[in-house]
């Protein structure tokens, strides 16, 4: 915990290694999490469809950021956290100018109570 995922359109030049180490450092200070239990996938996606339009067209990209955190906190602090991820996706997402239309967007949610997991 917390298991995070960044599921990106792959046209977004996106500072993937600083945007993580800020998350972390948010997470960890506005969550409480340890900083070593931090994990971040990122899943960027080839294609990406919005509307009636021709995804060929790239004129839309996505960044959606998904924190899994064992259940207790409270919906203010996890509020506190998705707005901390959008500053953070301002800051390591380049700005394309008129090149496309960015959709970001954040959610915070709790684990499962089935959730386990194992080191090695």
């Amino acid at each position: 915990m917390p298991q995070i995922t960044v599921d990106h359109s792959n046209s977004i030049q996106f500072d993937q290694e600083g945007f993580a180490r800020d998350l972390h450092e948010a997470v960890v200070a506005i969550a409480g999490a340890k900083p070593e239990a931090c994990k971040t996938l990122f899943r960027p996606s080839e294609l990406t469809a919005f509307g009636y339009e021709d995804p060929l067209d790239f004129g839309h990209a996505v960044v959606h950021v998904t924190i899994g955190l064992l259940a207790g906190r409270s919906d203010e602090t996890k509020v506190v956290l998705t707005e901390a991820v959008l500053e953070l996706l301002r800051k390591h997402i380049e700005d394309e100018g008129d090149g496309f239309v960015l959709h970001a967007s954040a959610e915070v949610r709790d684990l499962d109570p089935s959730y386990r997991k194992f080191e090695r």
